[in-house]
C-alpha cells in the first residue's frame, strides 16, 4: 500500500486532534551505537503537510531509536512544530534533575523504553527511572513485543505513575483476544494508570488494510475496556515497513471509525484524552 496517496480521510477530525506518536528523522544528527532501525530523512516540513491534510493540531514527538539518548532532533522539532508539540524523550541514570527540569519545560513528558532491538535503555533501570520521572510529571512509554506482557506484569504493576503502552501492545505475532497476554495488557489497563496508543497495526497485521482485523480485534475490546484511556497515532514516519509498503495516513485515521463507531469516543481518543495525558 502505497503512503500517502493524496486523498482525505472520511474521518473528519475534531479540533484539537492530536497524534500522539511519531517520529522526526534528519541526517545531520549521528546514529546511536546501538540503532537498528535507520530512516532516511523525515523532516518537519513534511510531516506538516501530513497534519494539514489530516487535521491534526497537536503532535507528540517520539525520540527514535536511532539517536539513541540524544534528544537535540527530537526537541528541535518540537520547537519547529510549536506550542502544539509534547515530546517523549530517552534518558538514562546519568541525567541530573536539572536536565529533566529542562527537557520539562521543553516539552518532554513521558521518558520512552524501547524493548526491542535497538532500544538504549535496559530493564534494569526501569523502575529507577520511572521513580525518577515521575517527580516531573512524566510518564513511562513502553514498547515491546506484547507476547512477553506475561513475565513482565509483575514489574509494570509495581511502576509509580503512569503507564502507555505502544501500538496495540505490539504483539509481534498477532494473539486472539482470550490469549493469557492480551488478558495482562486488559489488567493492567484495568488499574487505572495505563494507556494504550491505537497505532501502527500495520507493523504486525497478517491480514492486512484496510481494517487490519487481527489487530483490530484486541483494539475495539481496550476501547470498550477504557475509552478514556486510548490515545491514537500515525507512528509517522513509518519506520519499519519498506518504501512500497508504508501505509496511507488517511487510512489509519480512519481506523478509527471501525474500532471505534461512536463518535464521542472517538473525540475523547483523539482530542480528550492526549490533552490529559501531554498537559494541553
Amino acid at each position: 500500500m502505497a503512503s500517502e496517496s493524496g486523498a482525505l480521510p472520511r474521518l473528519k477530525a475534531p479540533p484539537g486532534t492530536c497524534d500522539t506518536h511519531m517520529h522526526i528523522y534528519d541526517r545531520r544528527f549521528p546514529l546511536a551505537p546501538t540503532a537498528k532501525i535507520v530512516h532516511g530523512d523525515a523532516l518537519v516540513p513534511d510531516y506538516l503537510a501530513v497534519c494539514k491534510r489530516l487535521g491534526i493540531e497537536r503532535t507528540v514527538v517520539v525520540q527514535p531509536t536511532a539517536y539513541g539518548t540524544d534528544n537535540r532532533c527530537t526537541l528541535e522539532a518540537m520547537a519547529a512544530i510549536g506550542p502544539g508539540a509534547r515530546g517523549v524523550a530517552v534518558v538514562d541514570q546519568s541525567a541530573t534533575d536539572e536536565e529533566l527540569q529542562r527537557l520539562t519545560r521543553l516539552g518532554i513528558r513521558g521518558i520512552r523504553f524501547f524493548m526491542l532491538p535497538g532500544g538504549a535503555l535496559p530493564w534494569e533501570i526501569l523502575e529507577t527511572m520511572a521513580a525518577r520521572v515521575r517527580n516531573f510529571g512524566w510518564h513511562v512509554q513502553l514498547q515491546l513485543d506484547g507476547r512477553t506482557l506475561p513475565e513482565r506484569e509483575a514489574v509494570l504493576t509495581r511502576l509509580p505513575g503512569t503507564l502507555v503502552i505502544d501500538h496495540v501492545g505490539k504483539f509481534l505475532e498477532p494473539v486472539p483476544v482470550d490469549h493469557p497476554a492480551f488478558a495482562v495488557l486488559q489488567r493492567l489497563v484495568e488499574s487505572g494508570r495505563t494507556w494504550v496508543k491505537l497505532s501502527a497495526a500495520y507493523e504486525v497485521s497478517k491480514s492486512g488494510p484496510p481494517n487490519y482485523d487481527d489487530v483490530g480485534a484486541l483494539a475495539k475490546v481496550l476501547v470498550r475496556l477504557a475509552p478514556e484511556r486510548m490515545v491514537w497515532a500515525t507512528n509517522w514516519p513509518h519506520p519499519t515497513p519498506p518504501a512500497d509498503k508504508k501505509p496511507d495516513d488517511a487510512t489509519l485515521l480512519d481506523l478509527l471509525l471501525d474500532w471505534a463507531p461512536d463518535e464521542k469516543v472517538r473525540h475523547r481518543i483523539l482530542v480528550d484524552n492526549p490533552a490529559s495525558l501531554y498537559g494541553y
